[in-house]
């Protein structure tokens, strides 16, 4: 097992240890543009070295961990660039506490790490649940009414969901002791190797509750109720970070378990449940987005539409998965670039309701041209990484026993990009509603500006090394 495994989880912690113990916003940020370019650089030596099991230790990683890590990695160099200029101007409010603000975001890459290499249901689990613990700070560092509640309701919902989880983990157990008479323990691993003689009905039952609790957390319909209050109070670039990153990782707790339900012969039950959540999911965040009325909110909206999409495309199997997990590229690109940039317009206008923003393109021309190419990007429109990745779907539901599925999914996607347009479109546009406070950093165009150049390019060309990774962890997914 390489080093770099170890380091990626070990960087961030021992670095927000010592941003603690920094009172200085300016040492820490330094402190974290270091520790995330550290990390970017082991993620890359993963690549180089190649990855594979841990051979039934705690930690290692597959192709499916190191998709999830990479984009991890990325969009948190991305997001800690652009908290450069938020925290050293001072441009959050005064009740806010920038001190903290490091620390815990140092705190929530180690936790995301670790959820990536885990290759132990256990430890799996109690990765995620430090997700949670770790970003709930950043969510309610505003110190507003709004952020309280939305923190509280991230909180309590997603320990529902993780308790759920835990329980599924559980019953797993209770499937592999049935199956053996030497229980092979929670590794991954051991898991796949005796997966055909494990008890069906308690890997029935444990996939629907991990499916409901880490769906939870992935904010699958209707179970993603926290997740418009958390990523519209949050700060823009937690946001980010919440909708490109986390989302992801608990979508990799699901996969693990339904690595086991492939392996054991229940794919179709699995892939069955995915569908009817991936629908609902499509069907309830498209519905929200059309006349939404605060742009953040609508942006997580989306998050729970394309969540579906993927959910869909595993549900669909065959080719569809390459779709699905591109889709997970596209979709964290994407969604990260519109946050970012989301920033922008709110630091300028001092406001998410789209209805007060307007004239973005003559006021903020940069951020208004990259708005505009990321909302298209997300919208699934050509030459951009989502209508590859969606189209990709769509075929997959083409060509299996039950096409009229193709027909609703790009009903829905359609409903989707109108509710996106509808929204973001206008405040591009028009006599401006309110005065804007401030002015374009470079510093706050960098980061969207090569997200969203590389939606751009992944819908002209899929590189090698990108569709090889693809291939291979869409190839643990299969029969």
């Amino acid at each position: 097992m390489s080093p770099a495994v170890v380091t990626v989880v070990a960087l961030p912690a021992l670095a927000a240890l010592a941003a603690a113990f920094t009172g200085t916003v300016r040492v820490q940020l330094g402190i974290l543009i270091g520790a995330a370019t550290g990390h970017l650089l082991c993620t890359a030596v993963l690549w180089r070295d190649g990855s594979g099991p841990g051979a039934g230790g705690l930690i290692g990683l597959d192709a499916l961990g190191l998709l999830v890590l990479s984009l991890v990695s990325l969009l948190f160099l991305a997001a800690s660039i652009y908290s450069v200029p938020y925290l050293r101007d001072g441009t959050h409010d005064a009740a806010a506490a920038p001190q903290r603000f490091v620390p815990c975001l140092l705190a929530f890459l180690a936790a995301m790490s670790l959820v990536t290499v885990s290759r132990n249901l256990a430890l799996l689990w109690a990765a995620v649940e430090a997700t949670t613990l770790a970003s709930a700070p950043l969510i309610y560092f505003y110190r507003r009414p709004g952020s309280l509640e939305a923190t509280w309701k991230y909180l309590l919902i997603c320990s529902v969901g993780i308790a759920l989880a835990l329980l599924g983990t559980f019953f797993l157990g209770a499937a592999s002791t049935t199956a053996a008479g030497d229980a092979p323990g929670l590794g991954i691993d051991d898991m796949l190797a005796v997966a055909p003689r494990l008890d069906h009905r308690w890997l029935h039952a444990a996939f629907v509750l991990v499916l409901v609790g880490y769906g939870t957390k992935m904010g699958l319909a209707p179970l993603h109720t926290w997740l418009p209050d958390a990523h519209s109070q949050a700060p823009s670039p937690v946001s980010a970070l919440l909708s490109g990153a986390l989302l992801n990782c608990a979508l990799l707790g699901i996969l693990r378990f339904y690595e086991i339900c492939v392996a054991s012969g229940d794919a179709v039950f699995a892939q069955r449940l995915l569908l009817t959540l991936g629908f609902a999911s499509l069907l309830v965040g498209a519905g929200l987005l059309l006349g939404q009325r605060d742009y953040k909110r609508l942006l997580a909206y989306s998050s729970v539409e394309n969540m579906g999409v993927i959910a869909i495309g595993l549900g669909l199997a065959g080719p569809a998965t390459y779709g699905a997990l591109l889709h997970v590229i596209n979709h964290s690109l994407g969604k990260a670039a519109l946050f970012l940039l989301s920033g922008n317009v709110l630091r300028a206008y001092g406001s998410t309701v789209a209805a007060d923003v307007r004239d973005v393109r003559r006021r903020l021309p940069a951020s208004a041209a990259l708005l505009a190419a990321a909302a298209f990007a997300i919208g699934g429109s050509p030459p951009f990484g989502p209508f590859v990745s969606e189209l990709i779907i769509f075929l997959g539901a083409m060509r299996s026993s039950t096409p009229w599925l193709g027909v609703v999914f790009v009903l829905l996607l359609g409903v989707a990009f109108v509710g996106i347009a509808g929204t973001l479109f206008p405040m591009l546009q028009g006599g401006p509603a309110c005065e804007p406070r401030g002015r374009e950093r470079w510093l706050t165009l960098v980061s969207p500006a090569v997200l969203v150049l590389a939606v751009l390019a992944l819908g002209i060309y899929v590189p090698g090394g990108v569709d090889v990774l693809l291939r291979h962890a869409a190839g643990l997914l299969e029969q």
